[in-house]
């Protein structure tokens, strides 16, 4: 994975944090995250009037990454409205953990933990390629029989 400049990760995740649009909490959130081609990729929280319809930082860092070229993320922080380190929740947690690369770090309220450490056992890609490598070929597929002619 090489070095990682935290500094700089968390300096991209305080600029975010100031272009946040959130007029109903006064909760601004800012989250950087560093690929596996080495861009850094960052969001912000998006509030809405309707509270259910708002967008966490790490659901604009994702649109960011995906919008950028795609890839995968290799290390991760997040910031609130005061420059403290602040955990994802557990939506977002998995929404990481679905572009990950194996082994992500994430920088958290009680230090450096691997993304596996902050959703264990969770279901996301590799859990369906793993399914997949399994399934059986479907018998309905075999058109040699003389009634699927």
């Amino acid at each position: 994975m090489g070095h990682i400049d935290w500094a700089a990760l968390r300096s991209e995740a305080i600029s975010a944090m100031h272009k946040a649009y959130a007029p109903y909490s006064n909760f601004p959130v800012g989250a950087a995250a560093l690929t596996d081609d080495g861009r850094i990729v960052s969001g912000c929280n998006v509030e809405n009037a309707s509270y259910g319809l708002g967008l966490c930082a790490e659901c604009s860092l994702v649109s960011a990454l995906t919008m950028s070229g795609g890839g995968t993320l290799v290390a991760f922080t997040c910031v609130d409205g005061n420059e403290n380190t602040l955990m994802p929740c557990g939506r977002c947690r998995q929404l990481l953990f679905e572009h990950s690369a194996p082994g992500m770090i994430l920088d958290t309220v009680s230090g450096m933990k691997t993304i596996d450490e902050v959703i264990p056992d969770a279901f996301g890609p590799r859990t369906l390629e793993i399914f997949r490598e399994g399934v059986p070929d479907d018998p309905a597929n075999d058109t040699t029989c003389e009634g699927c002619q």
